[in-house]
């Protein structure tokens, strides 16, 4: 008799863990994707982080402009000729000949933004440091004129040429001055995008 209701308990089991079994095998495909999304989001994550932390670690050397990169997604502050400005980039985006982006440039305490003149340096960085390779490193003038003053943002929008968004590692924005009749912009400035 013992044995009997130990034989039944042992096929019941097996019954169960069986249709467990096959339920599990459905679901599988399905764990095995979230998995995966779960994956691309930490390293993304991570990414974003390691770039914040390199922004953030070349703003604290540097003493004439701001670096901004990309993969951070992260605004910047910067002390100028023009004030404390916070400097954010818009996304990246593929253009015939190479990216653009929007530099968005605002004063740090709302106060009128001062017209200014700057220049903005791009280029990729070092897949092992992380660090800017400078060596060819591309720039442009640009400008925010006077018409402007009574805000405290700009948006700029910056032909990123030669380089495909996916390479473009960093953005500097430095030697920003405050615009007088002695330093008008350059006439290949690139102007904000309500100016064009």
């Amino acid at each position: 008799m013992t044995t009997g209701y130990r034989t039944v308990c042992t096929l019941l089991a097996l019954a169960m863990l069986s249709g467990c079994a096959s339920s599990t095998d459905k679901e599988l495909p399905q764990l095995k994707n979230q998995v995966s999304k779960l994956n691309q989001q930490l390293q993304y994550l991570n990414d974003q982080a390691s770039a914040l932390l390199l922004q953030n670690t070349l703003n604290e050397q540097s003493t004439t402009g701001v670096y901004l990169y990309p993969a951070a997604q992260t605004a910047a502050r910067v002390d100028s000729d023009a004030g404390k400005l916070q400097v954010s980039l818009g996304r990246v985006e593929p253009e015939a000949n190479g990216a653009r982006a929007l530099l968005h440039i605002r004063t740090a305490d709302a106060t009128a933004l001062q017209s200014l003149n700057a220049v903005v340096d791009w280029g990729q960085i070092d897949p092992t440091s992380g660090k800017p390779l400078t060596v060819d490193t591309l720039s442009q003038p640009i400008s925010v004129p006077a018409s402007l003053l009574g805000r405290s943002e700009a948006t700029v929008e910056l032909r990123l040429s030669g380089l495909t968004p996916e390479q473009v590692g960093y953005i500097r924005l430095h030697d920003i001055t405050r615009q007088s009749p002695v330093n008008p912009p350059s006439p290949d400035a690139t102007k904000p995008r309500d100016q064009q």
